[in-house]
């Protein structure tokens, strides 16, 4: 067969399932360098959100420099939460499997990690660092886009609640000890550490070079540089402040009982008076300018020296969310006010623990306090709810694999499902017009998408395995003579040949009782020596293959040893090979041929990925053949987000829902060529994905999965 050229190999790509997460807290910290669904760029004076009332939560920004302009961000697909630094921010997937970062300067993409087994939350974003908790584990992952080696990492061994980053440093409460320990610039990391010695924290946040967090007393307390007042807190309550923002050189906090905000710091320039009588849900930092998402209609308001000109006006960005979409029934704290409309029906927000005590519901709006005087921090009254215990985090989430498929398109399309086996061309693929159970197999490459969450599904694939396994006693295949083959294929004439592959050629033919059959003929000539030398390796292979019994496996119906003659007989496949179905010269456009739709492919990918499925978890003890060069020209595509470059363009454009399915299957099939068998998804996992993906295309919302990929990574 000759070698299939990279646009048919994304027929067979895979697809992801999002993995729900959530981080709920009474501490509430958004600031310079914490996840949530604002986020501020200070160099180019932008403001990002994540879209409310919208089936996919996607991002959409302003950005006052060098023009004022709102940008939609792309790709259009879902986020739990964004966080910004100097010039550019970065987006957690919605499932934490991976996250995409954006310059603001052009607004063009890059995907920085993503990984089907190590799930992330608490995206943290400093001014040219990047670093995220890994979920369940605790430990830290970061990325630094300055590329300065010199700076300390954080330690594996560390567990940490939450993270946050500042101007070159990042810190985290350990879990153990509830204390704070730092990483990076190491003369102020060590500074904050000892600022803070053995003090137990509830929650922190990071600024330019301070650190500011609610202690075990609930009492708010900040430490590092003190230039221009930033740690000069205002007198407080145990308990009375639930959200922290921290600037370069200020720092703001949101009142835990009514939702008004305090700022401090900065020189003074920093006052509250534009923003009197305007409550907040959430408050986000950037270096010289606070921005805030305003609980009366979930706008966005932005005070400060370095948003002087319509300073406490409202941004022309629409309804943000307050909080992330997932897909949880939010036993434990409730529901957020407004959740189904916020979410368009795709998830829900849940109530941080302890929110009835500290805000009131959005949209009523409650009395407004009265306006202190310029430059002076009004002192709010106690905390009403002081009873309700230290709740700090409560993480929900669903952790999934995720797969890929470019060694099973590879393999299926070669034939060598089973490396150095003989008989390799043995599973084919079938295609039917119905789009019923049509398998068929290429080369491939891929795609990402949606929240809810993936498992492993093992009973599932092992119920569907024995719906399609062998017998217990595996009955040989039925025996021929080579004479009755021959008559068969019309003395395997060219006009009976339907195909070659490693094995031989492959004719079409038809029995003395009428039954149709594909008959695979091994070359006599000098290539086959080595395999007709081996006489053990066919006979060990006749018996594999002959108690083989699953629907989307093409039926070995029998074998003939006749001299050096060496034949396998199949059930005949009537609608053809797929390599014909994609290179057909017939099929130039769209209404061409009935493969030439997104949901097809993927279809056909799933059919294909269930049948290795039941191979992988039945038999593949060995590794699969060696990846072609398409791995080498694909790879780096998806690597850089460039999918599109490698589509099939008689398909088209993938609708806005087959995107993410399309782009799911891509990661799965990148990652499944990874040289360590070992970070190799599973056959369950594969087949999961492609479930997901082919439900995607129909519209539906759910879940996604994973894989490992780096740009800036340590």
């Amino acid at each position: 067969m000759t070698k299939p050229p990279f646009s048919s190999a994304i027929l067979t790509v895979t697809a992801l399932t999002l993995l729900s997460f959530i981080l709920s807290s009474p501490f509430l910290t958004h600031a310079l360098g914490s996840g949530s669904t604002l986020a501020i760029i200070s160099a180019t004076s932008t403001v990002c959100g994540v879209v409310s009332s919208q089936p996919t939560q996607s991002i959409t920004c302003y950005r006052r420099l060098p023009l004022e302009e709102n940008v939609t961000v792309q790709p259009n697909i879902s986020f739990s939460s964004i966080s910004g630094g100097s010039t550019f921010f970065c987006g957690l997937r919605s499932g934490g499997y991976a996250f995409l970062c954006w310059d603001t300067r052009n607004f063009k993409s890059q995907r920085v990690y993503i990984n089907n087994t190590v799930v992330l939350q608490n995206l943290s974003v400093g001014d040219n660092q990047v670093c995220a908790i890994v979920n369940k584990t605790g430990t830290v992952k970061c990325w630094r886009g300055d590329g300065n080696k010199n700076n300390q990492l954080p330690s594996e061994d560390d567990k940490y609640k939450s993270i946050s980053s500042g101007f070159g440093f990042s810190c985290g409460i350990l879990m153990e000890s509830n204390r704070i320990k730092c990483w990076g610039n190491d003369t102020i990391a060590r500074g904050i550490e000892l600022g803070f010695g053995d003090m137990e924290m509830l929650s922190l946040e990071v600024g330019g070079l301070h650190v500011c967090g609610v202690n075990s007393s609930g009492l708010l307390v900040c430490r590092g540089d003190n230039e221009l007042g930033q740690l000069d807190v205002p007198p407080n309550n145990a308990l009375e402040y639930s959200q922290l923002a921290l600037g370069a050189r200020h720092s703001c906090a949101i009142r835990k009982n009514n939702g008004s905000v305090v700022c401090w710091g900065g020189d003074g320039e920093y006052n509250v008076s534009e923003i009197q009588g305007v409550l907040f849900e959430s408050i986000v930092s950037g270096s010289n300018f606070t921005c805030g998402l305003v609980s009366l209609d979930f706008s966005i308001m932005c005070w400060g020296p370095g948003w002087s000109n319509g300073s406490g006006t409202r941004l022309p960005l629409g309804e943000v969310l307050p909080g992330p979409c997932v897909q949880s029934s939010c036993s434990e704290c409730g529901l957020y006010p407004l959740s189904e409309r916020l979410c368009s029906g795709s998830g829900n927000i849940c109530k941080p623990c302890g929110f009835n005590a500290s805000k009131p519901t959005p949209m009523a709006p409650p009395p407004l306090p009265s306006a202190p005087p310029p430059s002076i921090v009004p002192k709010s009254p106690p905390s009403r709810e002081l009873t309700t215990g230290l709740l700090v985090f409560a993480i929900v989430g669903s952790v999934g694999g995720f797969a890929g498929l470019c060694t099973i398109i590879y393999c299926l399309w070669t034939g060598v499902c089973f490396g150095k086996k003989k008989v390799h061309n043995s599973v084919q693929p079938t295609i039917t017009r119905d789009g019923s159970n049509g398998g068929m197999t290429s080369n491939n490459s891929g795609l990402i998408s949606r929240s809810s969450t993936i498992r492993r599904q093992s009973s599932r694939a092992m119920r569907r395995q024995r719906s399609g396994t062998s017998s217990k006693h595996a009955d040989r295949a039925e025996e021929f003579d080579l004479a009755e083959l021959a008559a068969a294929t019309n003395n395997f004439s060219l006009e009976n040949k339907i195909g070659a592959g490693s094995f031989g050629v492959v004719y079409r033919g038809k029995l003395r009782d009428g039954r149709e059959v594909a008959i695979k003929r091994g070359e006599t000539g000098q290539k086959m020596k080595k395999f007709q030398e081996k006489e053990s390796a066919f006979d060990s292979e006749l018996a594999f293959l002959s108690r083989l019994h699953h629907k989307h496996l093409v039926r070995l119906v029998g074998y003939c040893e006749d001299g050096d003659e060496r034949l396998l007989v199949y059930d005949y496949m009537k609608n053809g090979a797929l390599y014909d179905h994609l290179h057909d010269k017939n099929n130039i456009e769209k209404i061409s041929s009935v493969i030439n739709s997104w949901k097809m492919r993927i279809k056909i990918a799933l059919d294909a990925s269930r049948g290795i499925e039941y191979l992988h978890n039945y038999a593949s003890g060995e590794n699969g053949g060696t990846p072609t060069s398409i791995v080498d020209f694909a790879v780096p595509k998806i690597m850089v987000n460039e999918l599109g470059k490698i589509l099939d363009a008689r398909v088209g454009p993938p609708e806005p829902n087959e995107a993410e399915a399309v782009e799911l299957v891509g990661y799965t099939a990148m990652h499944s060529v990874n040289l360590e068998g070992k970070d190799r998804p599973t056959m369950t996992d594969i087949v999961a994905n492609l479930e997901r993906a082919l439900s995607l295309c129909d519209g539906s919302h759910g879940s996604i999965s994973s894989c490992t990929v780096s740009i800036v990574s340590d």
